[in-house]
């Protein structure tokens, strides 16, 4: 009897074992690599790193590869982990002869799934984050998108999804992990706290949305690079004043809030004219001390024309508070996190550029503009091509930048041709074309041209006069594979 328990046992193991293996996650990897070349006849408008210390090489090899794999157990349940070897030039870290540098890092790694029969989604771990944008024609929301963060989120669909909620929390910084280093709670996180409510209509849609944030005054900011335009840019820079650096210096309050609140519209029910369009109110620091106040407000709006079937006009607009006189009583531009807005993969900002290092970073904060374009333009089999032609003009006092230079050092705060004072303007034009080579390789080339026109009793002769010396052009040739 034993002998024949055991069997019976051990039948049903195999049994178990059987049906786990029918009913194991699916698993589906995709990903895309990268390859190319960029020329730059001058980076950052001078040919000289962020802090205008350095020479950059005209030509610089980029490579990078990027492998996502969902381990999918049914329709309503999945986990995503994401690996890269993220942009690294030949010759240097990954790529170096006979010695490469390990660089492979984790960028997503998140659980999603719908409660059991129900439409309310829950995904949670560092995932894409993008708060809520008008549409494909702005390239991420102007306060945080184009990032990855550790959140969890939900989604509830309403009234037959015409209505929506989303809720999120954020933990983007926390220093010292679980552990302070003294007996005393140290404030050394930055959290955040969203909500949006999409609506959709017939040829309409709306979301309003808002979000909260604390952040504690030993969280590190200035160590913390955010990828976005420009040299030395860290969320020092994107959160806080300039007048932060005055005496007393630093935040006053253990946690200080920001909050933001906006709306993004897109209006279809026009086609083929499509209108867009974004406002956001954005506060930081408001019961602390005047100087470490920021403030301030952002404005976009697009037009496009779908009826031709060779290509698409579109003309988008920006406007965004700049900066007034006094440092003493903080900023006037809206506080941000990241910074990858832009329209028409337009030269002037880190926005939809197929390839690394292709733009200028400049900030669309503290200025308007105008960026037209033309868009899948197409009358060749398999080659598509996009025009842009952008212009942007400051609006920011030129004292208050002097005074941030002197406070924070050049270009760890404001920057020439990042930051634009009222009397500076930069135009530029940036021609962008794809060749399907197969269906998942494309031969990319992505080209532009920059003229700035700044100020020296902003910046002093030797940055302008370096600008002066020659315009910018830039040239970035290279394979996409996308699997």
């Amino acid at each position: 009897m034993h002998r024949l328990a055991a069997r019976l046992a051990l039948a049903l193991l195999v049994a178990l074992f059987a049906v786990n293996a029918r009913a194991a996650a699916e698993v589906v990897m995709t990903g895309d690599a990268r390859i190319h070349g960029t020329y730059w006849s001058k980076t950052y408008f001078t040919g000289w790193n962020g802090a205008a210390t350095r020479t950059t090489d005209p030509f610089t090899v980029w490579q990078r590869f990027r492998l996502r794999t969902d381990f999918i157990a049914n329709e309503a349940l999945k986990f995503r982990l994401g690996i890269r070897v993220n942009n690294t030039a030949w010759g240097n870290g990954t790529y170096t002869v006979d010695n490469p540098a390990v660089s492979i890092d984790v960028y997503q790694a998140y659980l999603q799934f719908y409660w059991p029969g129900s439409d309310v989604e829950f995904s949670i771990g560092q995932q894409d984050v993008n708060l809520p944008v008008s549409g494909d024609l702005f390239s991420a929301n102007p306060v945080l998108g184009g990032i990855r963060a550790p959140m969890a989120a939900v989604t509830v669909p309403l009234l037959d999804g015409r209505l929506g909620v989303t809720a999120a929390y954020l933990r983007f910084l926390d220093s010292n992990r679980d552990m302070d280093p003294t007996t005393t709670q140290v404030p050394d996180e930055l959290d955040a706290w969203m909500l949006a409510l999409p609506a959709t209509l017939p040829g309409f849609t709306a979301t309003p949305w808002g979000m909260l944030a604390l952040a504690g005054k030993n969280a590190g900011y200035a160590a913390v690079g955010t990828g976005g335009a420009g040299a030395n840019q860290t969320l020092a820079s994107n959160l806080f004043s300039a007048g932060q650096a005055l005496p007393p210096a630093g935040q006053r309050e253990a946690q200080t809030p920001y909050f933001w609140a906006g709306a993004a519209f897109a209006l279809t029910a026009l086609d083929p004219v499509k209108f867009y369009a974004d406002a956001v109110w954005g506060e930081g620091g408001a019961a602390d001390r005047g100087k470490n106040r920021r403030r301030g407000y952002f404005v976009d709006a697009a037009v496009e024309y779908a009826g031709f079937d060779a290509l698409t006009p579109r003309l988008a607009f920006w406007i965004g508070s700049g900066e007034n006189g006094s440092t003493r009583d903080g900023s006037e531009r809206m506080p941000v996190i990241t910074s990858a807005w832009g329209p028409g993969n337009s030269l002037l900002f880190d926005c939809t550029q197929e390839f690394s290092r292709g733009f200028l970073g400049v900030d669309y904060l503290g200025s308007w503009g105008l960026v037209a374009t033309l868009d899948d333009v197409s009358f060749i089999q398999d080659l598509s091509s996009r025009l842009s032609v952008s212009f942007a003009k400051g609006l920011n006092s030129g004292r208050a930048l002097r005074a941030g230079v002197a406070l924070w050092g050049y270009g760890n705060y404001f920057q020439m041709g990042r930051e634009l004072a009222e009397t500076e303007s930069v135009v530029a034009v940036n021609l962008d074309s794809r060749y399907n080579v197969y269906k998942n390789l494309a031969l990319i080339l992505e080209t532009g041209w920059a003229h700035g026109a700044f100020d020296s009793s902003v910046w002093g002769p030797r940055l302008v006069n370096q600008a002066k010396g020659g315009d910018v052009w830039k040239a970035s040739l290279g394979l996409r594979y996308k699997f």
